[in-house]
């Protein structure tokens, strides 16, 4: 069961002016299964992503890149689950080609124009006659409050959907940030394994939303971590429709686009983190800040080696605490002039370590007590210095033996 979280209430999710989203069960992989969505953009939409760092990246991911590059007005996005068409060569290149090309006459604009994404197994020929095949049905349902069933639609072993939304005040008009999410294994920063799109209708510089996207998925998306893999189809895309009534936003130095930065990062944020709380096998939401730190870079080595031990993450589902093994992470970390007799670890409200060692009046009840919650902190102090960084993660449990054993099944 996900880590306290609910599937979302479509009446708290906003439509967002110049988006709508159409779900379909076209059989991509199983039947009587909603596996594809389209998000159709109203003309004058601006559009930007981040994508996997992994150099075996999914074909729709080399594409979306290329399209993206070309500053194409890009007028539609293309979702299939069951698939992820990776790993499949030249073929898969051709093919994801024909999925843009199948929805671009739909659409009458140009295949350019068009982002496809793919989410599923690896290694297997992506079935684009059963894509084509749907994209009439897709069209047909395409609404402005689709996003909870869209959230639903771009499920893999997610076991409930997540979106997120938000409106703020802007120019002194009401503008909205909604967005949905998928993932829950194979996740790691740089990127989680995850699909991710937020729409705002937000006026803005369509120059200004690549380091905006970026921005937002450094401080969410790029701070989750489940297993430690990265996939190959990793994508996380940001769409301004520019339909608010207020003055541009021209700078992100300005006040306009600092209240669209906050919102922007809760949202991708809410998101993120119910990725983790949806971990596959899952029984614990783990925060882990590491403080104290010369700078950024070494703190999040220090969080990153902690939340991708399998010795921790097993400990912590068990409710063992065995916290020496946080140490031994913090240790081999890889910050080289680490001095262990500063080191300073709380386990939420408990104070396990200082100067190194065990404090003499922690107790392994208390310990034990935290453990046992379902979301636990785990603080740790370097002594080096004034920067900060936290990573949001998850236990390691039978089940997700179990979901990844059998995951082709």
């Amino acid at each position: 069961m996900p880590v306290n979280l609910t599937a979302p209430n479509p009446q708290d999710l906003h439509p967002v002016p110049g988006v709508k989203l159409g779900i379909t069960m076209a059989g991509v992989r199983k039947a009587n299964r909603r596996d594809l969505s389209v998000i159709l953009l109203d003309e004058g939409s601006a559009v930007a992503g981040v994508f996997t760092k992994n150099r075996f990246c999914a074909a729709p991911v080399q594409l979306c890149r290329q399209h993206l590059k070309a500053n194409a007005d890009i007028r539609a996005l293309v979702i299939n689950t069951g698939n992820a068409n990776a790993g499949t060569g030249e073929d898969g290149l051709i093919r994801a080609s024909q999925t843009c090309i199948a929805l671009a006459r739909h659409l009458n604009v140009a295949p350019e124009q068009i982002l496809p994404f793919s989410t599923g197994v690896i290694m297997e020929t992506l079935p684009v006659d059963r894509i084509e095949a749907g994209l009439p049905a897709a069209i047909a349902d395409a609404k402005a409050d689709n996003w909870a069933v869209a959230a639903e639609g771009i499920m893999t072993t997610d076991t409930l959907p997540k979106a997120a939304s938000r409106q703020v005040t802007i120019g002194g008009v009401t503008v909205t940030i909604t967005g949905i999410s998928k993932g829950a294994g194979m996740i790691k920063p740089n990127m989680a394994t995850m699909l991710g799109y937020v729409a705002t209708d937000a006026k803005i510089k369509p120059e200004l939303l690549q380091a905006l996207v970026t921005e937002a998925a450094d401080a969410s998306f790029n701070r989750i971590t489940i297993d430690g893999d990265t996939s190959t189809n990793d994508s996380f895309v940001l769409i301004a429709t520019n339909q608010a009534p207020h003055a541009e936003i021209t700078s992100l130095e300005s006040a306009d686009a600092h209240t669209l930065r906050a919102a922007l990062i809760a949202v991708s944020q809410q998101l993120a983190q119910a990725i983790v709380r949806d971990g596959e096998g899952a029984t614990k939401f783990i925060t882990i800040t590491v403080e104290g730190g010369r700078d950024e870079a070494e703190c999040k080595l220090a969080a990153y080696a902690i939340a991708h031990s399998p010795l921790v993450k097993t400990a912590f589902f068990a409710s063992d605490p065995n916290l020496g093994r946080i140490l031994a992470a913090v240790g081999y970390a890889g910050i080289d002039d680490l001095d262990q007799s500063l080191i300073e670890l709380h386990l939420d409200d408990v104070h396990v370590v200082t100067k190194g060692g065990r404090r003499p009046e922690y107790r392994e009840e208390d310990g034990q007590r935290v453990m046992k919650q379902s979301e636990i902190t785990i603080r740790v102090g370097l002594a080096r210095g004034t920067a900060t960084a936290t990573v949001w993660t998850c236990d390691l449990s039978h089940e997700y033996v179990t979901i990844n054993a059998d995951y082709r099944s």
